[in-house]
C-alpha cells in the first residue's frame, strides 16, 4: 500500500504532466500557424491636385482684391494640410487674412476637389523669404532692401552663378526696376533679374510694415 502509493502519486503526476505538455505545445503551434498574417500597409492616399485646387480657389481670392501667390497639399497622417498663401497691394491685414480663410473654406465645402477625408486649411500672406519673381512682388517691396543676383550674366538666365547686386528698391514699371544702390541709381529690366531676397533690416521699417509681417506669420486655419 505504501509503496504503491509513494510511486503510484509521481507516475499519475506524470501522466497529467505529459498531456498538458502536448496541448500546450499544440497550442502555441495553433497561434503560430493559425495567427493573423501581418497588415499590409495601407496603401498611400493621393493628395488632391494642386492646378485644381488652384483654379477653383483663384476666383474667391481676386473677389476679394487679393492674390492668389501659391496653393500646396500635404499629408498629415490622416488628414491633408492645404497651404494657401495670398497677397496684395498694401499687404494683407490678419482681418483680409481671416475673411480670406472664411471665403475659400465656404468655397472648398461646396467643392469636391478635397475628397472625403478630413483637412485643415492654413491661410497666410508671403513671409519675408519669398523671392521676387514677378514685376507685383517688386512692386510691394518697393523701399525694401534686397539682394537679386543679375540672370543675364555669364548666360545664367536662372540667375545661377551670377554676381549679385544688393540695393533698394526706389520704383518699379511694367519693364523694370529702379535700385539704389549706395546712392547710385540703377535700372535693370525684370528679364535681367534672378530672384530678387528682401533682406531683414531692424528699425528701418515703420509699424504698418510690421504688422503685415506679423501677419505672415500668423497664418489663419481652418478645419
Amino acid at each position: 500500500m505504501h509503496g504503491g502509493s509513494r510511486h503510484g502519486s509521481p507516475r499519475a503526476a506524470q501522466g497529467r504532466q505529459a498531456p498538458g505538455k502536448q496541448a500546450q505545445g499544440k497550442q502555441t503551434q495553433g497561434k503560430q500557424t493559425q495567427g493573423k498574417p501581418a497588415r499590409p500597409p495601407r496603401p498611400a492616399v493621393p493628395l488632391p491636385d494642386a492646378d485644381k485646387l488652384t483654379r477653383l480657389l483663384e476666383p474667391v481670392v481676386h473677389a476679394l482684391d487679393l492674390d492668389l501667390e501659391s496653393v500646396r497639399v500635404s499629408a498629415a497622417g490622416r488628414r491633408r494640410l492645404l497651404r494657401v498663401i495670398v497677397d496684395g497691394d498694401g499687404g494683407v491685414s490678419l482681418d483680409m487674412i481671416a475673411l480670406a480663410s472664411r471665403e475659400l473654406s465656404a468655397r472648398l465645402d461646396q467643392a469636391v476637389e478635397m475628397g472625403e477625408l478630413p483637412y485643415t486649411l492654413e491661410v497666410s500672406s508671403p513671409g519675408i523669404d519669398r523671392p521676387l519673381t514677378e514685376p507685383r512682388h517688386w512692386r510691394r517691396a518697393t523701399g525694401r532692401l534686397v539682394v537679386v543676383p543679375l540672370a543675364a550674366a555669364n548666360g545664367h538666365q536662372d540667375g545661377t552663378g551670377a554676381a549679385p547686386v544688393e540695393g533698394r528698391i526706389a520704383g518699379t514699371s511694367d519693364s523694370g526696376v529702379t535700385l539704389d544702390c549706395d546712392g547710385e541709381l540703377r535700372e535693370f529690366g525684370y528679364a535681367e533679374l534672378g530672384p530678387g531676397r528682401v533682406q531683414v533690416e531692424f528699425g528701418h521699417l515703420d509699424s504698418g510694415a510690421d504688422e503685415l509681417d506679423d501677419a505672415a506669420d500668423d497664418p489663419a486655419e481652418e478645419d
